[in-house]
């Protein structure tokens, strides 16, 4: 009952502080002009404001202060440094771009603090693909990788309006359940803390008078939270598993489950970049989301909403079938999904150049059909007018 009452309050106070926050923001970026200027990548039209993100960083600073007390090995204060580096190459990023290296070398130094906390070592893989002890060393390179990946992963998710937060709400609600169960209350809370977070910015990221995008200042501070919860999820230890609904050896399966958006995309992109004689983090419109939009013709909304869901059942369905099935079993039905993915959004031509092209075309379709629809609206009324007087001449 009294994770409960913290939980609202907690969930309550995090949404209320972005909220209200962020008009403030929205009017500093504009009054500074700090507003991101769309370019022929981008799947905006107008300068939007950005900075979103630094809601998030004081949001999560307040919660920690707030829910430090139910961390056992002091998790908040490796935690906030990580956060502050982070939110410094962010908010740069935002608005004066820095190289990839600088802020892989900040991300590093982030990911170093929570690796030294013995709270997120993982001692064993539990009989993932019969591999149960693993060394320290080996620890640090999975968990520094893992950590890598899913902090730029989500990074690169974030390039229509709702996709990041859609997608990291359903992710935060996962992790809350989670954690909720196994009684690591603290994580559950932070998770709660930055699902609020995403809850409150969201509605201003779908607004159409009050848009404002979370940039790498909020990207880079969402990934590394979820980053830091799937450590934290594979570090459980074994008597914990026993109140979740599915085996233990299945956990890391759950955990790419839980990540499947971010991962299959940045897997998808980095192998069509590399396949094109481009480097993996060369910017393009190559992206799962953009496919759904310039292919498909959905609104940024529609997407969102469809890449959600398609997260949420893909977890439960993995959640369901981990609690019996047997890994193996399991990791041949993802390699299987993700080869029916990549055929789906392969068969496309994703040349930069031909997509481009199909765009503009796309436009110049729109705007014949407009030209069309309003030169048969001006006959109509011509037409009516017409019959009108011819009408009022014959009663006079």
């Amino acid at each position: 009952m009294f994770f409960l009452e913290t939980a609202i309050l907690i969930f309550i106070g995090a949404f209320l502080l972005t909220y209200l926050t962020i008009p403030k923001i929205i009017k500093v970026v504009e009054h500074k002009r700090l507003m991101d200027d769309p370019n022929q990548r981008s799947s905006h039209s107008l300068r939007t404001p950005t900075l979103g993100g630094v809601a998030f960083f004081y949001t999560l600073v307040f919660a920690l202060f707030f829910i430090r007390g139910r961390d056992a090995f002091d998790e908040a204060m490796y935690i906030i440094p990580g956060l502050t580096i982070l939110f410094i190459v962010g908010l740069k990023d935002d608005l004066v771009v820095i190289s990839p290296g600088a802020k892989l070398i900040a991300q590093v130094l982030a990911i170093a603090f929570i690796l030294a906390n013995p709270s997120f070592t993982i001692f064993s893989l539990n009989g993932f693909l019969n591999i149960n002890e693993i060394p320290f060393y080996l620890y640090l390179i999975i968990g520094g990788f893992m950590m890598l990946t899913i902090i730029n992963s989500y990074n690169l998710i974030d390039g229509i309006d709702g996709l990041a937060s859609v997608v990291g709400i359903v992710i935060m609600v996962i992790y809350t359940t989670i954690f909720y169960l196994t009684e690591e209350y603290f994580f559950a809370l932070l998770s709660i803390t930055v699902n609020a977070s995403l809850m409150a910015f969201l509605g201003f990221n779908l607004s159409s008078d009050k848009k404002i995008f979370m940039g790498d200042t909020g990207s880079l501070i969402v990934g590394f939270v979820i980053s830091i919860l799937t450590l934290k999820f594979l570090a459980l230890r074994p008597h914990a598993y026993t109140e979740l609904p599915f085996l233990l050896e299945n956990a890391p399966l759950i955990a790419i489950s839980i990540l499947i958006v971010p991962l299959f995309d940045t897997a998808r992109v980095f192998a069509i970049r590399i396949a094109n004689k481009k480097a993996p983090f060369s910017p393009d419109r190559n992206h799962t989301h953009h496919v759904l939009i310039d292919y498909w013709g959905l609104t940024h909304k529609q997407a969102s909403f469809i890449i959600g869901c398609f997260n949420l059942l893909f977890v439960m369905l993995f959640i369901v079938l981990g609690s019996t099935a047997k890994n193996l079993g399991m990791v041949i039905m993802l390699v299987s999904v993700v080869i029916i993915l990549g055929y789906i959004f392969f068969k496309y031509n994703y040349s930069f150049s031909t997509l481009k092209q199909k765009i503009l075309l796309r436009r110049k379709v729109n705007r014949i059909k407009g030209k069309v629809e309003e030169t048969n609206f001006k006959r109509k009324k011509t037409k009516k007018e017409r019959k009108n007087l011819k009408e009022e001449q014959q009663e006079n």
